[in-house]
């Protein structure tokens, strides 16, 4: 007798536990909240509070990590959440390199991620490795695109890149080489810098030797106003571009006047109340735009939109991926990883988002807008 009710108490215990281990769908979190990347990776973090705590009839906790713009600690915070904590999925990270770094990390161990960064060998070529990774940003080839497009239409024939010294940067160069060409414009000139350099003179002197009809600074964050003001300094008078790796309030705040007439490919996020009404973006773009400056104040960063539209994905992959599995299990990772990849027509703050075996963004051109800083405010362009 006693043994049988020890036998029924032990069961019941191992019934117990295994209730609590499936209790919650656990996301991992890396974001670049200190570091070069602080102004991007903050709003982020910020934003990861304001997701919903409950999906599909289970609790959903958010464990969040700071990889200080590093990618050493990216895939040191990506092993811990993905062997101690025992994530269903991994957010992250703020930055490219970072995000590359960690592919080969959620790849061993079969699990679902979702960059927050834009390049996009992230997610190209497609195998087996990005079978497992997704993203939110749009992919620089996409904005590329978008700045190649507006000089053409005001005759820019010449232009000079200068970009980060890492894979954005690179990533930048060869992706608007590859849309400047067919539309005859020519790159005169081609330099670098580091997130961490605090001058460039050096690479502004060569550039304004080129005498380029523009300039294209391919950066993100704050680092990007350094060569926007060594250009002011020295005079230049021609265009200035940037990437949406600008498109939050510390890069006006930080390049200041400098930066008056900046021209930058962003998502629509950015200047949400400025599209007009049939805009299908502008929806959940406010409703994220209104959360956040509720939440925090000041003005949303589209950063921020990148992670909240990595919540939209996850809330509307995890009940479906509930239907064939529970949570920590790898059968509920496979099952979520392919529910992402089965996204169709979700509309996100910073786009429309249909995935595919072959497309691991899935956005197309709603997904941008061409912006100017005028007033030190964002505005939009027509287009």
């Amino acid at each position: 007798m006693n043994f049988k009710r020890a036998s029924l108490l032990a069961l019941a215990a191992a019934s117990l536990f295994a209730g609590i281990a499936h209790a919650q769908v656990k996301i991992g979190v890396t974001v670049s909240a200190t570091g070069p990347a602080a102004s991007l990776g903050i709003p982020e973090r910020n934003t990861f509070g304001l997701l919903p705590k409950e999906i599909g009839g289970k609790k959903v906790e958010y464990i969040v990590l700071d990889d200080a713009s590093d990618s050493t600690t990216a895939v040191k915070n990506t092993r811990k959440l993905i062997t101690e904590d025992k994530v269903d999925a991994i957010v992250g990270s703020t930055v490219t390199p970072n995000s590359l770094a960690m592919v080969d990390v959620v790849a061993e161990s079969s699990t679902p991620m979702i960059s927050m960064a834009a390049s996009a060998r992230i997610i190209e070529p497609m195998d087996a490795k990005r079978a497992w990774v997704f993203k939110t940003p749009q992919n620089d080839s996409l904005m590329a695109e978008a700045i190649a497009e507006h000089m053409s239409r005001n005759k820019v024939k010449t232009v000079a890149f200068i970009g980060f010294a890492d894979a954005y940067g690179e990533s930048w160069a060869q992706e608007f080489t590859k849309v400047a060409g067919p539309r005859q414009i020519k790159m005169v000139a081609q330099e670098r810098f580091a997130r961490t350099d605090t001058s460039v003179t050096g690479q502004v002197l060569k550039i304004m030797a080129s005498n380029a009809d523009a300039v294209l600074i391919a950066g993100s964050g704050t680092p990007s106003a350094l060569p926007a003001k060594a250009l002011k300094e020295r005079g230049f008078k021609g265009k200035v571009y940037q990437t949406h790796g600008i498109a939050n309030p510390d890069f006006l705040r930080v390049c200041g006047k400098d930066c008056e007439g900046t021209l930058l490919p962003a998502g629509p996020l950015l200047v949400a109340e400025q599209l007009p009404d049939s805009n299908p973006v502008k929806k959940p773009a406010m409703a994220y735009k209104t959360a956040y400056e509720k939440t925090f104040g000041g003005q949303v960063s589209t950063f921020g939109g990148h992670a909240w539209d990595a919540g939209l994905l996850l809330e509307r992959a995890i009940p479906e991926a509930l239907k064939k599995a529970q949570p920590g299990t790898p059968e509920f990772r496979k099952a979520l990883r392919d529910a992402l990849e089965q996204t169709r027509e979700l509309p996100v703050s910073h786009g429309i988002v249909t995935m595919s075996p072959t497309d691991h963004l899935g956005m197309d051109n709603r997904a941008r807008v061409m912006v100017q800083i005028a007033d030190g405010k964002w505005k939009l362009l027509g287009q």
